[in-house]
């Protein structure tokens, strides 16, 4: 069958989505288990796991760039003096979400932060309201109405301030407003914002080494596993990269779900964090917004 005729197009259009689903999947899978990992290294203090996760990170991502060539493209981020004010707040942000996230993981706080993703959407929804001037849908009110409910019930009727969950979903959402704005690609953008973030990561280490408190170099699997950090956090951003390419953003809608799934049911089914009634009626609550949200995009969209 010719590929250029309308059903070889149709097979290899097809063939693109299925690739592209696969990327999603194991993006998002992966950023679901990578609380595994912070479980795993949770003897080492959650200021100093930051530091390493930025330090090999840019280690990662100069490699990444160097291999595919994106000199060019890096160098461009960096003679922009918009791009560069942009990537500097960005840069403040995503230190936030990483180090909140790591703590709470450490901390055996993976149900709120499993809160947190699955709210992000809802929040970005209301943000691009705020600072955008995005005008909202009825039924994008009434999906951020209910998830307000879930995080008041929680506050009020269950005597908790979610303030993990709400750091979480406002910092990530905040930082996708801002890469928005910067118009720059996830590389090149997670290349600067690291490097921004590397002296700080470097002095800190330095620090520790000083006050005899570094755990790295006490023990060798421990060295790698903290050194594994670098691709840890950027393999999964080529393969969002590659997803986000060649599906529709309706697609990318519905998989952004997988990641805090995987990390709720780890937190109840694995590792036995609490979940009374007063955290079911919130969670239900979200999911019903969720639903609600979702239901509406994906039938606009045209499935």
């Amino acid at each position: 069958m010719d590929a250029a005729s309308p059903a070889g197009l149709d097979q290899s259009r097809r063939r693109e989505a299925l690739t592209g689903v696969l990327y999603g999947i194991a993006a998002y899978g992966w950023w679901g288990v990578v609380a595994v990992y912070f479980k795993i290294v949770r003897a080492v203090p959650p200021l100093e796991i930051l530091a390493h996760r930025i330090i090999w990170s840019v280690v990662m991502l100069v490699l990444i760039v160097a291999v595919s060539r994106r000199w060019t493209a890096l160098r461009t981020v960096l003679v922009s003096r918009r791009s560069l004010l942009f990537l500097l707040i960005s840069t403040i942000l995503i230190a936030v979400n990483w180090f909140v996230f790591i703590w709470a993981i450490t901390r055996d706080h993976m149900v709120d932060a499993s809160l947190g993703y699955f709210i992000n959407p809802l929040v970005n929804v209301f943000f691009g309201f705020l600072f955008l001037g995005e005008r909202l849908r009825r039924v994008e009110w009434v999906s951020v109405a209910i998830a307000a409910v879930a995080v008041l019930w929680l506050t009020l009727g269950a005597g908790v301030f979610p303030w993990i969950s709400l750091v979480l979903a406002g910092s990530f959402g905040l930082y996708g407003l801002v890469r928005k704005l910067a118009r720059v690609s996830s590389i090149e953008g997670l290349t600067v914002e690291t490097t921004f973030l590397l002296p700080l990561a470097l002095g800190y280490l330095f620090f520790l080494a000083r006050s005899d408190a570094l755990a790295f170099g006490d023990e060798r699997s421990l060295d790698l596993l903290l050194i594994a950090a670098g691709p840890i956090t950027a393999l999964p951003l080529i393969w969002f990269a590659a997803a986000v390419s060649r599906l529709r953003l309706a697609t990318i809608g519905l998989l952004q779900y997988i990641a805090p799934t995987i990390q709720f049911t780890l937190a109840v089914a694995v590792y036995r964090e609490p979940f009374g009634p007063e955290r079911f009626i919130a969670f239900g609550l979200i999911w019903l917004a969720i639903a609600i949200y979702s239901a509406d995009n994906f039938r606009r969209r045209g499935g």
